[in-house]
């Protein structure tokens, strides 16, 4: 969920990083040959290019704005009247707004969750590792040696919601330390032998539940492969760049 700040941004252009600063400008002007004939400048186009950028951020507050009234506050602003509510207790409302669609939206993922995987444990090439809690299926078998707690294997992964939206995947061979990954994705993975591919189906109180950055109670599904059973990572250099927190 979006930052109410990050409104706030909307509107002041002169502290976004995406916008360049002078010098930035005067670099370009003197790295980029002068053009004879500038393109001439419309403020219809960047108007309306403006307010797609505000629709664009304003859609991750959760909140149903109403663009009348929002258009209003807009012209109200330029021409000088007072806005209904203060900045603070606008944020406070929209603050108090999100938090009731946020535990709907959490109450709604978890009943869809539960009714997932009471459905998934009904298929015959389901197996259940924790009751209503955490599922598999095997893709394709492996062979040698199979991964235990306290290994830290070589895989490669895609992460998904029920919808088959991608969350996360690996882009390469990814080491990862079991006990540092998500209760529900550490119990998928042991007992799989190197080659084996697996589709792990977590239920939210073995993954994120209402905390981190994905939706409420949310139900994850893995593809999970393992390519090496136990790797002995060397500590890592400095200033090295860290590994994912997908799993984490």
């Amino acid at each position: 969920m979006i930052s109410l700040r990050n409104i706030i941004y909307i509107f002041s252009i002169a502290s976004a990083a995406s916008f360049l600063s002078a010098e930035e400008l005067t670099e370009q002007k003197e790295q980029k040959p002068i053009e004879k004939e500038q393109k001439a400048i419309d403020p219809w186009k960047i108007s309306e290019a403006f307010g797609h950028l505000i629709g664009k951020n304003i859609e991750g507050l959760g909140f149903n704005f109403d663009m009348e009234a929002l258009v209003k506050g807009l012209h109200d602003h330029k021409e000088g009247k007072d806005s209904p509510l203060s900045e603070n207790e606008c944020l406070e409302a929209l603050t108090a707004a999100q938090e009731v669609l946020f535990q709907k939206q959490a109450e709604e993922n978890l009943e869809k969750s539960q009714k997932f995987l009471a459905d998934n444990a009904k298929k015959k090439d389901i197996k259940v590792l924790e009751d209503g809690k955490v599922q598999y299926k095997v893709v394709q078998k492996g062979k040698g040696t199979e991964v235990t707690e306290s290994f830290s294997p070589s895989i490669k992964y895609t992460g998904k919601f029920i919808d088959g939206t991608v969350f996360g995947a690996s882009k390469e061979e990814e080491v990862v330390h079991l006990e540092e990954t998500i209760p529900g994705f550490r119990k998928g993975i042991i007992g799989m032998k190197e080659g084996e591919k697996r589709e792990i189906f977590i239920h939210p109180e073995l993954a994120y539940g209402t905390f981190g950055n994905l939706p409420p109670n949310t139900l994850l599904m893995f593809e999970v492969e393992v390519v090496k059973a136990n790797v002995v990572v060397e500590p890592p250099a400095q200033n090295a760049t860290p590994a994912t927190d997908t799993l984490r």
